[in-house]
């Protein structure tokens, strides 16, 4: 099982970047999505912000319109029949993009993966696996997918990895409890997570953007 290279946007705040935030876009929009909430951060180092678009696949749940997804939805109930092969096939699209930021020059304990819906389930579900220790996982308005593999797939290189868990209390798409299921269990395998709940639906607010800084800040100075 392979994955093609993914199209990515990018900006830098310096001529040289000390560190990489790869940014994952939620259901049917594009790497152009959170370009705005990366602009207005200011994690106090120089970041390439690096925001790759997402495959465009025929969405089940939304009658096979082709749009761009990191993998399909079925049903309503997120954790049911869930799309496998194109949550792992995304995955190592996702891995390829942290191996070229090595690559680039920013060691991986500088590079944080964020995602927001489907894009944050791709950021836990990656970051959890991957061989190399991150500086952070940011997961807004997602849930934890396969969380039945998490326990014997995890990489012990990511067992302290800080992840930052954002939900807006009145999310239609993705439910809170969904979400606090996915924090409960990341807790109770021991992993650090920074919760955080906005009076909002599946969107992102002003008070969560400066969270996240402060979040960035704390986990990129530390590297």
């Amino acid at each position: 099982m392979t994955s093609s290279p993914l199209e990515t946007l990018e900006f830098a705040t310096s001529p040289t970047p000390e560190a990489a935030v790869i940014v994952l876009h939620g259901l049917g929009a594009d790497g152009n999505d959170f370009v705005p909430v990366a602009q207005m951060l200011d994690p106090g180092v120089g970041v390439r912000y690096v925001f790759p678009n997402a495959p465009e696949i025929p969405v089940t749940i939304n009658n096979g319109y082709v749009m761009r997804a990191w993998y399909d939805i079925r049903e309503g109930d997120l954790t049911q029949r869930e799309d496998e092969a194109g949550l792992r096939r995304s995955q190592q699209a996702i891995d390829a993009l942290i191996e070229r930021e090595i690559a680039r020059g920013i060691p991986a304990h500088r590079i944080v993966l964020m995602g927001f819906s489907q894009g944050c389930a791709m950021t836990l579900l990656t970051g959890l696996r991957q061989s190399h220790r991150l500086a952070g996982l940011v997961g807004l308005s997602g849930y934890l997918p396969l969380a039945a593999t998490t326990e014997a797939e995890r990489n012990p290189a990511n067992q302290h990895t800080p992840i930052f868990l954002a939900h807006g209390t009145e999310d239609p798409v993705v439910p809170l409890q969904r979400a606090i299921a996915s924090r409960d269990q990341l807790q109770a395998l021991g992993c650090q997570v920074d919760w955080h709940e906005y009076p909002m639906p599946h969107s992102v607010c002003p008070d969560e953007v400066a969270d996240i800084d402060a979040f960035l800040k704390r986990v990129l100075a530390a590297g």
